[in-house]
């Protein structure tokens, strides 16, 4: 896989960006009730190592990740690899 093509969501993980549908923001409902979905269906990765949610990364394969950095700074991150 070209590492290009990786964007680092923190603590070491890094997702492919041609699979990013959405980065969205935890706090509304239905945010919430699509991640418990996730859960239920085996679809959700956990890459916080711990820490607080503040993105979730929706993805092609209908997979939701939990990401422990602000959605405008992997919005940079992904605008940035862009150029």
């Amino acid at each position: 896989m070209d590492e290009s093509r990786l964007i680092n969501v923190g603590f070491g993980n890094f997702i492919n960006k041609e699979r990013i549908i959405a980065i969205v923001s935890p706090d509304s409902a239905p945010v919430k009730r699509l991640k418990d979905e996730a859960k239920s269906a085996k679809k959700l990765v956990d890459a916080t190592c711990g820490r607080k949610t503040r993105s979730i990364i929706i993805t092609d394969s209908d997979h939701i990740i939990l990401v422990p950095i602000q959605p405008e700074t992997l919005a940079g991150r992904f605008e940035k690899d862009d150029e």
